[in-house]
């Protein structure tokens, strides 16, 4: 059997098992449509798994890319509308695999017009839901500034009525490193899609589309770019040291802001923020989290090891352990 489809099958396995987990508690309660959900979120994992094998080499790269996306706050988080919502979110990775892995060589003008599937699919799944008096997601329902809380503290979108964004806590260190990687070989294709779908997500709803689905695309390139930040950090080499200690650096700033928050939040009269408080931080914990491994990996590219297998110990586990308590968070919190 081909490797890449054995990676693939495992992913899969893998994702349908967390899926499982997450949602059986739950089931006794379901009806026939709620159990959709579980198909969105290993749907939404497996293609975006598919897709970043464009770009990442490794498996756990690929594999924390789709546990990112299939598991993150925003699809979770879209359970608490109609289960179809989050199915269109689910099949945004798969639109965008013609466009990446389709034309070649002189054909790759293609992929200008390919990319557009996606934006299209959302259009058509709209105007199909409308038609049938279906409104997966309220169309008025769109970005605000208040929901930008979600990408310092991800889970506090679940206690608060606002918009589920943001990644978990130890990616974002990845995400950092992604970035500056992709800075650097100046890929800017990545980032076109994430500024066009965050601006269509600010925007006033037009076409009977809900502007939050356009979120589906800024999560999606973000969940790539944190499976190349993750290849990068375990393959950091002694020149790539100050963007590793950058990374940690970012790391611990945000732990040290969720902690300042917490504290305005214990200071408010008679105990009324004390839930906020223990959630920021429980937020400052995993920041450091995913602060040490960074740092072990930049003392160990300042002394020219090596050790990628070690490195991936390290970041796997911090990773894991993060998106299991976080997903865990979420879901209870939506049911």
């Amino acid at each position: 059997m081909n490797k890449n489809l054995c990676k693939f099958i495992a992913a899969v396995v893998i994702y349908a098992g967390f899926a499982f987990y997450l949602y059986q508690p739950y089931f006794k309660h379901f009806d026939k449509l709620q159990h959709l959900v579980l198909v969105n979120a290993c749907l939404a994992a497996a293609g975006s798994f598919v897709l970043s094998r464009r770009w990442v080499a490794s498996f756990w790269g690929s594999f924390f890319t789709g546990a990112v996306y299939g598991f993150g706050p925003f699809v979770l988080g879209l359970a608490k509308y109609h289960p179809t919502a989050g199915l269109m979110a689910a099949g945004i990775p798969w639109l965008f695999c013609p466009a990446v892995f389709g034309p070649k060589a002189k054909w790759q003008w293609l992929r200008i017009p390919l990319s557009a599937i996606p934006f299209l699919a959302i259009v058509l799944f709209f105007q199909i839901s409308a038609h049938f008096r279906l409104f997966a997601i309220p169309i008025q329902s769109k970005l605000h500034l208040a929901d930008l809380v979600g990408l310092l503290a991800p889970l506090a979108t679940v206690t608060g009525n606002l918009t589920p964004i943001g990644f978990y806590h130890v990616p974002v260190a990845a995400l950092v490193m992604g970035l500056s990687m992709l800075l650097t070989a100046r890929r800017f294709n990545i980032m076109i899609i994430f500024a066009i779908g965050t601006v269509l997500a600010f925007c006033n709803p037009f076409l009977n589309i809900s502007p939050i689905i356009w979120l589906a695309l800024p999560v999606l390139c973000c969940s790539v770019v944190i499976g190349i930040g993750l290849q990068g950090l375990a393959s950091a080499g002694f020149a790539d040291k100050k963007w590793v200690l950058m990374t940690a650096v970012i790391m611990l700033a945000l732990s040290l802001m969720a902690l300042l928050l917490a504290t305005r939040y214990f200071e408010i009269f008679a105990g009324l923020g004390d839930k906020y408080g223990k959630l920021f931080t429980e937020t400052a914990k995993m920041y450091i989290l995913g602060a040490i491994p960074v740092a072990i990996v930049f003392f160990m590219a300042r002394a020219k090891l090596r050790l990628c297998w070690l490195r991936w110990i390290l970041l796997c586990s911090a990773a894991a352990a993060d998106i299991f308590l976080g997903a865990r968070f979420i879901v209870d919190g939506i049911f």
